[in-house]
């Protein structure tokens, strides 16, 4: 089958090591199932693979992507959960120690054709195309888990979202609009806060700009650059959400005196359990929300899309078609 995998790595130059071709078709052992893709969505994640973190050399070639929808061998139209928990494992999955994501340990959704844990699948409503279904189960997934279950986010409250631009970002704000929640945005970009208005923001600034009020909750995906803005925008008792460090890992001040001063809670966040990803599914469905694709890439050229997000050049998601 046809499919995009990584046969190295490279640190500095990811792309390296990204091949399109040919891969053994995906065989699913006992309570597992194939799905065959429809659409796959891209992730900061990918590029990281292409890079060696998380993987190690004896576990290439490996197929990336951790996102799909397609159909399953029912013929069934389903939207795949990438967290794999091991089998024993009961309760919230993103806990698991021993989780992994699809293109980890387990061949990924870049391909035609890939194998999951039955209870992996999930129904996807006919209002949602596969482009827009793989949007969800990474990016999505992660916004829905930090807005709603680590941030407890109600309506009326008011969240400030840094760095619009990106996958998580995205969502963040498209979600919390959908939920009646007032969204603030950030970004370096004035085309980018733009469009964070058009997709339901209610006010955007310049990253770092002094806002007007101070928000329930800060959405903090970039890192060491909206760091410390980020614990500075929080009302007192409020609380930042973290998910990523697209900027690095490494702060320049914690603001821990405003932490303890300010009772502040900071709470990390990642992905999301399959019932969530079910929820988030009905939540889109009941409101008609509908993910941002920013742009829709066939599966064969999809070195365009892994060029586009290692270079900075995304607004919404990136989705291979087939």
């Amino acid at each position: 089958m046809f499919a995009v995998y990584a046969e190295s790595f490279s640190p500095d130059s990811p792309l390296d090591g990204l091949v399109l071709g040919e891969r053994p078709d995906p065989v699913a052992p006992d309570g597992w199932t194939t799905v065959e893709v429809k659409a796959a969505s891209l992730n900061h994640h990918d590029v990281w693979s292409l890079r060696g973190v998380g993987l190690k050399q004896e576990q290439l070639p490996m197929i990336l992507g951790c996102d799909a929808a397609g159909l399953d061998e029912d013929g069934n139209e389903v939207v795949v959960h990438a967290v794999i928990s091991d089998p024993a494992w009961t309760g919230d999955e993103t806990f698991d120690p021993r989780r992994s994501l699809l293109s980890e340990r387990h061949q990924g959704t870049l391909a035609e054709r890939v194998a999951v844990p039955r209870r992996n699948v999930v129904p996807k409503p006919a209002s949602l195309s596969f482009a827009e279904a793989a949007c969800l189960p990474t990016a999505w997934l992660t916004a829905y888990r930090m807005l709603f279950t680590r941030g407890g986010l109600t309506a009326g409250d008011t969240v400030l979202v840094q760095g619009a631009g990106g996958g998580v970002a995205t969502a963040c704000i498209i979600l919390a609009r959908a939920a009646g929640l007032r969204v603030l945005a950030t970004s370096r970009d004035e085309a980018k806060r733009a469009r964070a208005l058009e997709i339901g923001a209610h006010d955007v600034f310049e990253s770092g700009a002094r806002l007007p009020l101070k928000v329930d909750a800060v959405m903090e995906t970039v890192g060491r650059a909206t760091w410390s803005h980020s614990i500075r925008a929080l009302r007192p008792g409020g609380t930042l959400v973290t998910s990523g460090t697209t900027s690095g890992p490494k702060l320049d001040d914690a603001e821990l005196t405003r932490i303890f001063f300010l009772q502040l809670s900071v709470v990390g966040s990642t992905m999301g359990t399959r019932d969530e990803l079910a929820s988030l599914v009905n939540l889109l469905d009941a409101t008609g929300t509908k993910p941002l694709v920013g742009r829709e890439v066939p599966l064969t050229e999809a070195r365009d899309g892994f060029a586009a997000m290692a270079g900075g050049d995304v607004f919404g998601k990136i989705v291979f078609t087939r």
